[in-house]
């Protein structure tokens, strides 16, 4: 089972940037697609971003499209989000996750290890 931890969560406001990174206990070079999920309150788990090994498949959901970046480091064995422009609705816990294989996507239920969330809050 691969541990993942994520880091970097906090309060921002509104417009503000913040910067989440997620190690993982194994090369992720080996874990094929990884991705950023996050759930507000009383919401349901959405997908955030995904990136293929290679970095080469990187989709994004609509409502982060243009504000977040995501990336992996292959070396530090670290997946990254970048967040800037944040708004109010950005508020949840945001969760690392992998998956092996080449397949990569935001179907939740193929992804094998998680990590146990970070939170982030933008205020007003």
């Amino acid at each position: 089972q691969v541990q993942l931890v994520e880091s970097g969560g906090g309060s921002v406001q509104a417009g503000g940037s913040l910067r989440l990174s997620c190690v993982a206990s194994t090369y992720i070079s080996d874990l094929g697609c990884m991705g950023w999920f996050r759930q507000a309150q009383g919401k349901r788990r959405e997908a955030v971003a995904a990136i293929d090994s290679p970095g080469r498949y990187i989709p994004y959901a609509a409502s982060v499209k243009g504000r977040f970046i995501i990336s992996r480091d292959n070396a530090k064995n670290t997946l990254y989000l970048q967040m800037t422009s944040l708004k109010l609705e950005d508020t949840a816990v945001y969760y690392c996750a992998a998956r092996p294989g080449s397949v990569c996507g935001f179907t939740e239920n193929v992804f094998t290890s998680w990590g146990q969330g970070t939170q982030v809050t933008v205020a007003s």
